[in-house]
């Protein structure tokens, strides 16, 4: 009986340190994963652009496949190589994430030109489907989301990466799995809500039986295109502001601390007076000089990316 009851105690011992490991794992992941918001926004805002022009049964499908190409792209091809770069080349991570933060300036700038008539963007779907064959169409808007996903997935596998806190090769996969399986259910379920909203404000709209019902339908089906122009606003905002945080802390590691310094002077001096909002204006301050930073840097890159990545990108991978 006593070997009995020592043995349970061993398994509830191993019960609260399996506890104690999944309360890490999905902390770490949960702190890792926020650290990622301007690529995410932007995987949310972007790909709804995918789904233009196809018949509403086959949205969702769509969703769904690439979605399930973008697990792949987290788990199959990213996820081993980030933690090969953590195990066996940890000081590659910094560049590698400065590079991820400059194609954040990089694109927000693009965006931000082209809303202003400056080019021609950065590419996308044009909505222009006439004479092309349904299911081969859908093939290859599905792969080039896929690869757009490519791009975003890496810097969000990146930048969770390096924000994980030093720990066991098995507590940083665990946690990047995490971090793969529910950004990838948050950014699709997103997307899938978004995509289908309109349809449920018609069905409202034209079946509801109360009038209140077809009058939130209305407003629903009336609301979407000024949701998706407000999602792309922050999502192109979110984008400068991590990418141009991401940049000056990289340049502060290197050596370079003083537009690091310089921002957080002028944030700790701008908060001085807010009282107990003292910390709210010290953020806003702050995100506000990293975004302006980033998008002064992504303004300079467009040309480099314009004229030699992106040729060179699609020539790699072509859709």
């Amino acid at each position: 009986m006593s070997g009995l009851m020592a043995l349970l105690d061993d398994v509830a011992g191993l019960a609260k340190v399996a506890a104690a490991s999944v309360d890490d794992v999905a902390g770490q992941a949960a702190k890792a994963g926020s650290k990622a918001a301007g690529a995410v926004i932007d995987d949310a805002a972007v790909t709804p652009k995918y789904m233009q022009g196809f018949a509403p049964a086959r949205e969702l499908p769509i969703v769904w496949r690439i979605a399930r190409g973008s697990l792949i792209n987290k788990l199959v091809f990213l996820l081993p190589a980030g933690l090969a770069l953590s195990a066996f080349a940890p000081w590659l991570i910094p560049p590698l994430l400065m590079l991820g933060g400059a194609y954040l300036c990089f694109e927000g700038a693009e965006k931000i030109a082209h809303a202003l008539g400056f080019g021609k963007g950065h590419g996308g779907p044009d909505g222009s489907h006439a004479e092309v064959d349904a299911t081969h169409l859908e093939e290859t808007k599905v792969a080039g989301a896929i690869k757009t996903d490519f791009i975003l997935s890496a810097e969000i596998m990146t930048i969770a990466l390096a924000a994980i806190p030093e720990s066991n090769f098995w507590m940083e996969a665990a946690t990047l799995a995490l971090v793969a399986v529910g950004i990838t259910a948050l950014v699709y379920g997103a997307v899938g809500l978004i995509v289908k909203a309109d349809d449920v404000g018609l069905f409202m709209a034209e079946r509801g039986r109360l009038g209140v019902t077809r009058a939130i339908g209305r407003g629903i089906v009336h609301a979407m295109p000024t949701f998706m122009k407000l999602l792309m606003i922050v999502g192109t905002g979110a984008m400068l502001w991590v990418g141009g945080s991401i940049i000056l802390h990289g340049l502060d590691q290197m050596g370079w601390p003083a537009p690091y310094d310089w921002i957080h002077h002028v944030a700790v001096a701008a908060a001085d007076g807010a009282g107990e909002w003292r910390g709210a204006v010290e953020w806003l301050v702050t995100a506000g000089l990293d975004g302006v930073f980033g998008l002064i840097l992504g303004v300079i890159l467009i040309p480099v990316g314009v004229k030699i990545v992106k040729p060179v990108w699609t020539r790699l991978m072509p859709a």
